[in-house]
C-alpha cells in the first residue's frame, strides 16, 4: 500500500497505526479475505494517482481509516460499514464500479456506497446546507442510516484534523456546516458527545476568542467547579438516603457551546449563566410510587436550597407531547451560585435518553414527526450492535418521507412539496405569478412539461412566458391544495377582469348609441336571457358567446315593453276589473345629503326598488356619471355591494318630507270577491295624502293576486296605509314590492 508520492513519512506512521487498530476493532466482522481485496483496490487507486486529497490536504486513505475508527468504536458500528467507507472513493473515482462492489463485497456494502456517493452528490449540489430542509432531505437520501452515521463521523474527523490548516475560509465553512447541518443530524440519532464535540469546534474555528475566553474561565474554575458540586451534592444525598429513596446522582458542567449560546441569549457575562452547574437526580422507583417519589426528592431539595419559582419546569404532572417526563428546578446553592436540577425516575431517564421523547426537539432543533419512533431503533441497534436489533440497520429503506419530495432552485435554495407534485405545482409553490405565468420547466437541464412530476433532488428552473395564464385544466395537473387554491383564485381574478371588460364595451355601446342605461331592466334582461348570474352574463359577452348589438337590441324592446305596460292604466275587478285614475307625480323632490354633504350631483330613484322618504338608503355611482338611490334593502343590493362596492356612496334624506309624493307597488293577495277591491279602493280615497294610481287584479282558484301602485309621501303614512289594508275582511297578505 506504500507509495513514496502518495503517502509522507508521518502518513505512512499513521496508515500502520489505524490499521492495526482498525483489524483490532473490526475483529471478525471484517473477513480476511475481504481485507485482502480491500488492499488490492487501494492500492490499484494509489498507483493510478486517482484518489486527491481534499481542500485541506488530507491524504484521502488516511482520512478513510480515521473515519472507519470512529464509525466502529465511537459509534459500534462495524462490518460492511468499514469496507463501505474505505471503498466508497475509489467507487466515486471510477476506479471500481458498483458491480464489481455487489459481486466481491456484497448487497450491504453495495448499499452503502451507493449512498454515501448519492448524498456526496446532492452535497455538492446545495450551497443552502443551513436549513432543516436540506438535514431532511439528507435523510429521505441515505437509504440506510449507516450513511448518515458515516459522513457524520467523517465531518468529526476533518474537523478534528484541521486545527492549522492555512485555509481560514475553507475551515470557517466547514466548521459552519457543523453546526447548521452535521451536530443537529448527531443530536437527532442521541451521538450527544459528537453533537458537542461538533458544536464546540465550531465555536473554537468561528468565533476563537470568545470559545478560548469561555475555555480558560471553565479551566481556571475547574476545580473550584467540582468541588462546590461535590458539596451541594452531599447534603443532598444524605437528606435522601435518609428518606430511604433508591438513587444516583449525576454531576455535569455545561459545554463551550451550550454556555456561549447562553450567555448570547441573555446578554450577560460568564458568571452570570444560571444553570452552569447542572445536577440530575435518577431515581429507582416503582412505576405506581414515581411520581409521588420525585415530588419527595423535589421537596428534599427546596428544602435545603432555595427554588427560583420563574425556572420550574413541571412535566411530571403533564409530560410533554413528546413524552418526555421530569422536574426540572433551578435552585440558589451556596456562594449565591444558580444549579440546575433535574428529578426523573430511571424509566424516564431512559426514555429521554434513548430518544423516545426527542430530547433534540425540547432543546429547540425542530424536527419532522414520525422520526421519534424510527430513530428509537436506531439508537437500540447502536447500543446493542451485536444483537438481531443490527438487521433493522441492513434491511431498513428509507421510508420515513415517503410523502414528500425535495427540489433545488438553480440558485441551490432548497424547497419540500408533497409527494407527485407537478412542475405546475412547485411554480405556484414558489410564488402566484410565476405559477400563472408558467409554460413548463428545465429539470436537471431537460426541458419538461407543466404536468411532469418531481422527484427529490431534482433541480428546477421554471420557464414562463408573459402572454401565459391560468387555464380551467390546470386544476388537473396539480396535486397540491395550495397551487389548486392559487389556480382558483386566478382564475376568478381573471374572469373579473373579463367581465369588467365586457361591462365596460357594453356601456360604451349603450353611450355611443344615447340609450338611458336602468340596472333594473337590464337585471330583468339577464333572468330572462337565462343565466343565473351577472357574472355568467358577462363572462358570456367575454368568451363571444353573446353579441353586444344583440344584447341592447333585447334590452330596448323589453325596455319599451315595460313602459308601456306601467303607462297603460287598466282595472279589471275580481277576475277582469276596470278602473282608472290620472295623477300628475309632484315635481318637487326631497334633498339627500350624498356622500358627506356632496352637492351638485344629479340623482334618481331607482325603479327596481321605488325608494320613498324614510327609506335607508345609499346611492350608486351609474357609468353615466350620475348616481342611482337605492333602498338598503332592494333585491339588486347585495350583488351591487359585491361586484361594484367602489361605486356605492352614503345617502340620507334632508329635511322633511314636504308634498313630494312617490310610487309605490303593493302586491295584495285575499279570496276573490269583488267586494275586496272596493274596500281596497274605499280606503285609499279616504287617506287624504295617499292616491290610487293603477291597480291589476288576477284571479285564480277563488283567490286574487292584485299589484296597486299609489302615490304617497313617506314610510309612515305607506305603514299606515298597509295596516289599514290588512283589517280589510278577506285580505291575507300586502306586502310592498
Amino acid at each position: 500500500m506504500e507509495s513514496n508520492s502518495f503517502f509522507t513519512e508521518n502518513e505512512k506512521y499513521e496508515l500502520f497505526r489505524l490499521y492495526k487498530l482498525l483489524i483490532k476493532s473490526a475483529r471478525d466482522s471484517i473477513s480476511t479475505k475481504e481485507i485482502k481485496r480491500l488492499k488490492k483496490y487501494l492500492i490499484q487507486a494509489i498507483e493510478t494517482n486517482h484518489l486527491k486529497r481534499n481542500t485541506f490536504g488530507m491524504n484521502p486513505v488516511i482520512r478513510n481509516m480515521q473515519t472507519a475508527f470512529i464509525v466502529c468504536e465511537e459509534m459500534g458500528i462495524k462490518g460492511a460499514c468499514l469496507t463501505g467507507v474505505m471503498l466508497h472513493e475509489i467507487v466515486k473515482a471510477g476506479i471500481l464500479n458498483v458491480d464489481t462492489v455487489k459481486k466481491e463485497f456484497g448487497e450491504d456494502v453495495t448499499g452503502i456506497i451507493r449512498g454515501l456517493v448519492k448524498t456526496n452528490e446532492l452535497y455538492e449540489k446545495s450551497p443552502t446546507i443551513a436549513s432543516e430542509n436540506f438535514r431532511n432531505l439528507l435523510l429521505s437520501f441515505a437509504e440506510d442510516m449507516r450513511v448518515i452515521l458515516i459522513m457524520i463521523a467523517d465531518r468529526v474527523n476533518v474537523m478534528r484534523q484541521i486545527k492549522d490548516t492555512e485555509h481560514k475560509a475553507d475551515r470557517e465553512k466547514v466548521a459552519n456546516e457543523a453546526a447548521y447541518l452535521y451536530a443537529p443530524l448527531a443530536h437527532k440519532l442521541g451521538l450527544y458527545k459528537i453533537k458537542s464535540e461538533l458544536e464546540d469546534l465550531s465555536l473554537k474555528y468561528t468565533k476563537t476568542e470568545k470559545y478560548y475566553f469561555i475555555k480558560d474561565k471553565l479551566s481556571a474554575t475547574k476545580a473550584s467547579r467540582d468541588k462546590y458540586i461535590a458539596a451541594f451534592i452531599e447534603p443532598i444525598k444524605k437528606k435522601l438516603e435518609q428518606s430511604g429513596l433508591k438513587f444516583d446522582i449525576k454531576g455535569r458542567t455545561k459545554s463551550i457551546h451550550s454556555i456561549h449560546n447562553k450567555m448570547e441569549k441573555q446578554h450577560t457575562e460568564f458568571e452570570g449563566i444560571y444553570d452552569l452547574f447542572a445536577i440530575r437526580i435518577i431515581l429507582n422507583s416503582d412505576y405506581e410510587k414515581e411520581k409521588q417519589e420525585c415530588w419527595q426528592a423535589y421537596s428534599v431539595v427546596t428544602d435545603m436550597y432555595q427554588p427560583n419559582p420563574k425556572r420550574l419546569r413541571d412535566w411530571l404532572s403533564i409530560p410533554k407531547s413528546n413524552g418526555y417526563e421530569s422536574l426540572h428546578i433551578t435552585v440558589m446553592g451556596p456562594e449565591g451560585k444558580w444549579v440546575e436540577v433535574q428529578i426523573r425516575t430511571q424509566r424516564m431517564d431512559d426514555i429521554a435518553e434513548r430518544g423516545l421523547a426527542a430530547h433534540w426537539r425540547y432543546k429547540g432543533v425542530k424536527g419532522e414527526s414520525g422520526l421519534d419512533e424510527w430513530l428509537t431503533s436506531v439508537r437500540e441497534a447502536l447500543e446493542n450492535p451485536d444483537s438481531d436489533s443490527m438487521k433493522v440497520m441492513d434491511q431498513f429503506k428509507m421510508d420515513l418521507y415517503e410523502d414528500e419530495v425535495f427540489v433545488f432552485t438553480p440558485k441551490g435554495e432548497l424547497f419540500k412539496l408533497a409527494k407527485g407534485s407537478t412542475v405546475l405545482d412547485f411554480a405556484f409553490h414558489i410564488h402566484t405569478k410565476l405559477g400563472s405565468q408558467c409554460i413548463g420547466a428545465k429539470v436537471n437541464g431537460k426541458i419538461v412539461p407543466i404536468k411532469h412530476k418531481l422527484q427529490s433532488g431534482d433541480q428546477v428552473e421554471i420557464l414562463k412566458s408573459s402572454t401565459q395564464s391560468p387555464k380551467q385544466d390546470w386544476l388537473k395537473i396539480v396535486t397540491t391544495s395550495k397551487a389548486r387554491t392559487k389556480i382558483r383564485q386566478s382564475l376568478k381574478e381573471l374572469a373579473a377582469k373579463q367581465n369588467t371588460i365586457a361591462k365596460e364595451t357594453l356601456d360604451r355601446k349603450f353611450k355611443n348609441r344615447k340609450i338611458d342605461f336602468d340596472e333594473s331592466i337590464m337585471m330583468h334582461l339577464i333572468k330572462r336571457m337565462g343565466y343565473k348570474t351577472v357574472t355568467e352574463f358577462y363572462q358570456a359577452i367575454a368568451d363571444g358567446i353573446l353579441d353586444t348589438n344583440e344584447v341592447i337590441d333585447k334590452y330596448i324592446e323589453l325596455q319599451k315593453r315595460e313602459t308601456d305596460s306601467h303607462e297603460d292604466i287598466l282595472y279589471r275587478s275580481a277576475e277582469n276589473y276596470n278602473m282608472s285614475f290620472v295623477e300628475e307625480e309632484s315635481q318637487k323632490e326631497d334633498v339627500l345629503i350624498i356622500d358627506q354633504n356632496l352637492k351638485g350631483v344629479e340623482f334618481k330613484l331607482a325603479k327596481c326598488c321605488n325608494p320613498i322618504y324614510g327609506d335607508e338608503v345609499f346611492g350608486f355611482t351609474t357609468v353615466m356619471g350620475g348616481i342611482k338611490i337605492h333602498r338598503m334593502d332592494c333585491p339588486n343590493a347585495p350583488q351591487m355591494k359585491e361586484r361594484f362596492g367602489y361605486r356605492i356612496v352614503k345617502a340620507r334624506w334632508a329635511g322633511k318630507s314636504e308634498g313630494t309624493k312617490y310610487p309605490i307597488s303593493l302586491r295584495v293577495v285575499g279570496h276573490d270577491d269583488i267586494g275586496i277591491v272596493t274596500n281596497i279602493t274605499s280606503i285609499i280615497s279616504k287617506e287624504s295624502d295617499i292616491s290610487l294610481r293603477s291597480i291589476s287584479i288576477d284571479s285564480n282558484d277563488g283567490l286574487f293576486s292584485g299589484m296597486l301602485t299609489v302615490m304617497v309621501g313617506d314610510t309612515g303614512k305607506l305603514e299606515t296605509l298597509i295596516k289599514k289594508l290588512r283589517t280589510i275582511k278577506g285580505v291575507k297578505q300586502v306586502n310592498r314590492n
